[in-house]
């Protein structure tokens, strides 16, 4: 099972949206006092930088999902100060260098 990277006092990616649109609720309500709305924006702010932060940490984590040399899909760990794997070419991606038949022309 994959570890997760968030910190033990920051909501899950699902907590967060759910307290988000709790906050949409409470704040179309037209109940609220001026300062506990802008106490709600701020925290619904601060739970949508969490989510942001959960998606892109997804988005990268399946980036990283390659396919390996026997067509098997191979999980490869997600090191922010690397590159992806997934971003370096591979050798059959790479063109193929023919030579030019006599009826063509290249500048290469």
């Amino acid at each position: 099972m994959a570890k997760t990277t968030h910190k033990p006092t920051e909501p899950t990616f699902e907590s967060a949206l759910e307290r988000l649109e709790q906050i949409v609720g409470e704040m179309e309500g037209d109940k609220l006092p001026l300062e506990e709305l802008l106490g709600r924006y701020e925290e619904g702010t601060r739970l949508v930088k969490v989510c942001q932060e959960r998606l892109t940490s997804a988005e990268k984590r399946i980036e990283l999902i390659t396919k390996n040399a026997a067509g098997g899909a191979s999980l490869v760990e997600f090191d922010p100060t690397s590159t992806p794997a997934a971003a370096e070419p591979s050798p059959r991606q790479a063109p193929v260098k023919r030579p030019p038949a006599d009826d063509e022309v290249s500048l290469f």
